[in-house]
């Protein structure tokens, strides 16, 4: 079976100094893979590389069965960025104006809107639990259900893959809670393939089955059925790690520890 995302031998550098150096892993249909590493260990720089906003100094990916290079299928592809959830209480656009924006860019500015234009906005927000604030105006609302307006606006597409570069940045912890939360449920209710680069160990660990962890001395693939130790993570970190136990309420994935 052909993997749905696989990276080989990845390298990049900026300015001559190398970011990225030989990095190769592959992932499956409906897994969830974690993107760990210190600040400056490259995992924005990998995320871009495989969304083709950077170009790799050697390497190669596939998306889809697809070399990128030649890749076509974008559609099927959905992006988060760290900086979403930024709209002020004055930005002028309601919660389902955003989400349709999706499908109206798809479509072309001057383009007719989908038959089911409005039913996909619907089914997008009931999806990250926002169909009550469909008319609010999305600066009104949290980071965290800015956050999930932003997940709305990608799954009105139907993606196969959903990247996501640091979503938790600025949010609440309960609203970090809730949105590993749903990432899992929508990995395990709709096959939807999750690549996410997170600072979160303990969070990550509960929810990921699969991780890439980068740090000074190269990268590790990790499956997260096995032992991740603070040993092994402290060696590649270059400094002393400590994993404590996460527990994610509201849904039946724990890790250890007490409740957050």
């Amino acid at each position: 079976m052909e993997h749905i995302l696989e990276v080989k031998d990845l390298s990049f550098a900026y300015q001559g100094k190398p970011v990225l150096k030989d990095v190769s892993f592959s992932i499956d249909k409906g897994d969830f893979l974690g993107v760990i590493g210190p600040n400056g260990s490259g995992k924005s720089t990998l995320i871009k590389c495989m969304l083709k906003i950077l170009v790799p100094d050697k390497g190669e990916i596939r998306i889809l069965g697809q070399d990128i290079r030649k890749f076509d299928g974008w559609s099927k592809i959905g992006y988060v960025s760290q900086k979403a959830n930024s709209f002020n209480g004055d930005f002028p656009a309601t919660v389902r104006e955003i989400v349709g924006l999706n499908l109206i860019a798809r479509s072309g500015i001057f383009g007719k809107r989908p038959k089911d234009y409005g039913d996909r906005i619907d089914d997008a927000l009931i999806k990250v639990g926002m169909q009550e604030y469909g008319d609010k105006l999305i600066g009104r609302l949290s980071g965290g259900q800015q956050q999930r307006v932003f997940i709305a606006r990608v799954l009105v597409s139907d993606p196969e893959i959903l990247f996501l570069d640091e979503p938790t940045v600025g949010i609440d912890a309960n609203s970090e809670e809730a949105l590993y939360c749903l990432l899992a449920r929508l990995v395990e209710e709709l096959g939807i393939t999750v690549v996410m680069v997170t600072h979160d160990i303990g969070a990550i660990t509960v929810h990921a089955n699969k991780l890439v962890c980068l740090g000074e001395d190269g990268f590790v693939v990790h499956d997260i059925h096995e032992p991740l130790t603070e040993e092994k993570l402290s060696k590649l970190y270059g400094y002393g790690v400590r994993l404590h136990g996460h527990r994610c309420h509201g849904c039946e994935r724990n890790q250890g520890g007490a409740p957050c």
